[in-house]
């Protein structure tokens, strides 16, 4: 496989994209941005052979900043960094976020701004390359002063200490790299602290959450399409003219999605003349208006951790002057990003579960209670429905807004911190619960639909029918439906229910993520 070319603060979703599948894609650094490094490095070198006091060169950290230390002791004092901030709690993170974590770091630190050699830089980068992932436990960040402590699990292996996987198999770092071919590397001055000063690590836990949120929207325009049909809705409400009065782009671009979804089907002409309701209930009918809503959320969260990524966020900062302290490792910019697609998914999945909701009530939906033919003696969905109203329920508790939500460290001299690693790393069990909500919206939709067979719905709802129908048959008769929830999860997750349907209708395409 071709490596992948890392070009310190140009990096792009599409990118970051490829960087954090599932497989591993080797990368390779760009060589322009070399010279930067190495002049920043001798910016640090002459500050450590200086006598002038200068922070995390030969200084203490935090509130100890005011300690001078011995210039015999700048390479040990880096080594302590690492030792002493390595106290994270908690499982390990995923190796897909770690190995994003490591280029994000490795980009940061190539842009020239933080003083470390190349060789800092390269080790990172033949961490990743060679498969070798340190263990990074998920909590202990508060998310300012950078994400120090996951950020010191992902540095100790640099110097051979702490854990890695390698293969498929936790071991100790020194073992990991024997067996990957690869020397620990021995830390100059200033050369820890930028390596665990930074955001990288609430960063990439976002833009894993971002991507996949990017696949769940794309699933839950598509099973909110199928239930229009299968509560025999209208598309009035979708017209262009309403949405351009409006003017919201994500409103917009959802309702041509709705448009697009909606061309060809039978089972609304067959209503077109003789539908008797005025307007369907708003789970139905503003659809545009809530998803659109969303979606500009995301693409906002998306610029802003785009930018993220390609930042220089550790401190101090190399200058042509010589080095500037500041606070670029405040995750504030990530904490807020997060919270907002939080926000957004928990959303998703509210007006869900509503549309799963009025799919069971058969005064809403004038179809069979419960969607089954015969109720009383069968259940359906009934059950079914609660656990959508219970996911739903645990999301609005997970999207209370973590950056709220700041307390003091370090003796007070680090007195507000973003809590952002918390916002981003909440995001995947939402994520998942909304899965779970989208997948029995589309079990619940395609038994709906089987009510008003002979009728078809649009094309490229039928092919979605037959996708849900390869993995769960139609219940007519009450069985778990746990298995089949799981299976057709397994597809929103995976973004097979989209991935279908984007060379059909380029409307949807319109939505994904740039």
């Amino acid at each position: 496989m071709n490596p992948e070319t890392l070009h310190p603060g140009e990096l792009t979703l599409a990118q970051l994209r490829r960087l954090c599948a599932a497989e591993r894609v080797p990368v390779a650094l760009a060589p322009g941005c070399r010279a930067g490094i190495a002049a920043s490095a001798e910016t640090v070198r002459r500050a450590a052979e200086g006598d002038a006091p200068v922070y995390g060169v030969n200084t203490g950290f935090g509130k100890l900043a005011s300690t001078r230390i011995g210039k015999d002791d700048l390479a040990v004092l880096q080594l302590k960094l690492l030792r002493s901030h390595a106290v994270g709690v908690g499982e390990p993170l995923d190796e897909r976020v770690v190995r994003l974590i490591l280029l994000l770091k490795a980009a940061s630190l190539a842009r020239g701004y933080s003083g470390v050699r190349e060789e800092v830089v390269d080790a990172l980068i033949a961490l990743h390359n060679r498969g070798v992932t340190p263990v990074i436990p998920c909590q202990g960040s508060v998310g300012a002063s950078g994400d120090l402590a996951p950020l010191a699990h992902l540095s100790l292996p640099l110097i051979g200490e702490g854990e890695v996987f390698f293969e498929g198999v936790r071991m100790p770092a020194s073992q990991g790299l024997e067996r990957a071919g690869l020397r620990p590397l021995r830390l100059g001055a200033k050369e820890g602290l930028a390596l665990i000063n930074g955001t990288q690590v609430s960063t990439a836990l976002a833009i894993d959450a971002l991507l996949a949120a990017d696949r769940l929207f794309e699933a839950a325009v598509i099973s909110g399409s199928l239930t229009l049909d299968a509560a025999r809705g209208s598309d009035g409400p979708f017209d262009p003219r309403i949405h351009a009065a409006r003017g919201q782009p994500g409103q917009v671009d959802c309702a041509a999605a709705y448009r697009a979804l909606m061309v060809g089907s039978g089972i609304r002409k067959s209503h077109l003349e003789n539908d008797d309701r005025v307007q369907d209930p708003y789970c139905l009918r503003c659809q545009p208006q809530v998803m659109g809503a969303c979606l500009d959320q995301m693409r906002h969260a998306a610029q802003v951790l785009v930018r993220e990524a390609n930042a220089v966020t550790d401190n101090p900062l190399v200058f042509d002057g010589g080095l500037l302290s500041g606070g670029n490792f405040h995750a504030e910019p990530v904490a807020l990003a997060a919270d907002a697609l939080a926000v957004a998914i928990a959303e998703i999945g509210a007006i869900t579960e509503r549309r799963i909701a009025m799919l069971v009530d058969t005064v809403v939906s004038r179809l069979p209670p419960f969607l089954t033919p015969e109720p009383g003696l069968n259940s359906g969905f009934m059950i079914v429905h609660v656990t959508a109203a219970a996911l739903a329920s645990e999301n609005k508790s997970l999207a209370h807004p973590a950056s709220v939500d700041s307390i003091p460290t370090s003796a007070n001299q680090e007195d507000h911190v973003s809590m952002a690693t918390f916002a981003a790393r909440r995001l995947q069990p939402m994520l998942k619960n909304t899965a779970h909500i989208v997948a029995i919206e589309l079990l619940a939709a395609a038994q709906g639909i089987e009510f008003l067979r002979p009728q078809r719905s649009a094309p490229g709802l039928e092919g979605v029918l037959r996708l849900v129908r390869s993995v769960s048959p139609a219940m007519m008769q009450d069985r778990s439906l746990a298995r089949d929830m799981e299976a057709v999860h397994h597809l929103v997750a995976a973004g097979d229910i989209g991935h279908a349907l984007e060379s059909q209708i380029p409307e949807l395409s319109a939505l994904k993520l740039q």
